[in-house]
């Protein structure tokens, strides 16, 4: 069987560095960091009372009150960036099948401020189940990608990938596998997650996997710097309309770039720890590099999961030296996390944004906030540090990596007609 050609003809964000593509790519470029102190709820009492927090974001803006109340704020991010994509690939009923097109979005936690809020309503209660009606709906992960097809009435595929991390990007690779196999003309994919309240902050800094660094939220994020000490929290969400080449061309699309590969795969290791050699961390770069029938040299930049965690930014770099060779050293290398924090499930989805763009702008987006080399990196590496990076970029990788052992990866290509 012929796989088709797969493209990226739209873009949506809502992240901690701005609420659209325009403004967290000019930040992202300008090494711009999201993280301050939390003020969506009361932080003294919690060991991190830092986060990256979408900024700016009023519901009503964008739904009226009854329709708001009805969606988690998870729900909420993702419909915002998939307005954007849709507007942004000029996406109508003219040039669209909608039994053609699918949704399938990534999320790794889903309503988890529903679920908290109602817990705790129950909690304060006399022992009567007085359960919000829409609890449920509001909760369960898979509801994002419902609400987004229910909206503009797409009745192709349409589900939700949970696996952590790496969910967005799993994502994406289902959307991609999908579209190639001809069943579906576009889909609609990316990510959601608005973990920043009292169970996620709480339960992550029980996990000891948050940042304490509470003098400095803003250099909090240090991903390969020697006093990392653990993760950002942050929330959003992103989206990518991918979609069959010869449909694009012939409804004049714009076309951002390529999809051309993806590789999953599992460390079978533990639940929250990487593999100390970065295992399952080869394996799906050297899985999504076959996939795209791609030589490992052919990679010009690699978008890393890089959460500024000790172990896991570790297995990491000896995991991309291992499957690169001596091409490593040629590579550039970045975290985004460094500036936005880490989204958890929709982290893939901004993540591959920012390798989109850096193809199609040929500019590495940096790893801020290094300060001291940890000597258990190879010196050879180019992280980026600090400052964007001019580079022609004719392949990006990017990886997110999940709890549970979940690794997803995914190339996007210059497009060449």
């Amino acid at each position: 069987m012929q796989l088709k050609r797969v493209v990226v003809t739209g873009l949506g964000a809502l992240t901690p560095l701005g609420n659209s593509v325009p403004e967290y790519w000019n930040a992202l470029s300008n090494g711009v960091s999201g993280a301050d102190f939390i003020t969506k709820f009361d932080h003294s009492k919690f060991k991190t009372k830092f986060a990256c927090e979408v900024k700016g974001f009023d519901p009503l803006n964008h739904f009226d009150r009854k329709e708001g109340r009805r969606l988690d704020i998870f729900s909420q991010y993702a419909l915002v960036a998939a307005q954007q994509a849709y507007l942004d690939a000029a996406l109508d009923n003219k040039s669209i099948n909608p039994d053609r097109v699918g949704v399938i979005w990534g999320s790794g936690i889903g309503g988890l401020q529903t679920f908290q809020d109602e817990v705790i309503g129950f909690a304060k209660g006399d022992g009567t189940p007085r359960f919000n009606p829409f609890f449920i709906p509001k909760m369960i992960a898979d509801i994002a990608s419902g609400h987004i097809s229910i909206k503009y009435g797409f009745r192709g595929p349409n589900f939700t990938t949970v696996s952590a991390c790496a969910s967005s990007t799993n994502a994406m690779i289902d959307a991609f596998n999908y579209i190639r196999l001809n069943k579906a003309d576009v889909i609609i994919s990316g990510g959601s997650e608005a973990a920043v309240n009292e169970a996620g902050v709480g339960g992550f800094n029980a996990l000891q996997a948050l940042s304490e660094r509470n003098d400095s939220p803003q250099t909090a994020s240090r991903p390969f710097d020697l006093d990392r000490d653990g993760f950002v929290l942050g929330e959003g969400s992103g989206c990518v309309v991918l979609e069959e080449y010869h449909h694009a061309i012939n409804r004049g699309a714009k076309i951002y770039c390529e999809i051309v590969g993806g590789g999953m795969s599992a460390d079978a290791h533990h639940i929250t720890a990487p593999h100390p050699e970065g295992l399952g961390a080869i394996n799906v770069m050297k899985n999504a590099l076959m996939d795209a029938e791609m030589q490992a040299s052919e990679i010009d930049y690699i978008n890393v999961h890089g959460t500024s965690t000790p172990l896991g930014d570790i297995s990491e770099t000896k995991a991309i030296i291992n499957v690169f060779g001596e091409h490593a050293f040629d590579l550039n290398i970045s975290s985004t996390k460094s500036m936005t924090g880490h989204l958890l499930g929709a982290a893939g989805a901004i993540e591959a944004i920012a390798s989109i763009l850096a193809v199609q702008n040929n500019l590495v987006p940096p790893t801020i906030n290094h300060f001291t080399d940890d000597p258990g990196f190879d010196p050879r590496l180019n992280f980026t540090f600090n400052k964007a990076q001019a580079k022609t970029i004719n392949a990006a990788l990017s990886n997110t990596f999940g709890f549970g052992g979940h690794n997803a990866s995914v190339i996007f290509k210059k497009f060449i007609a």
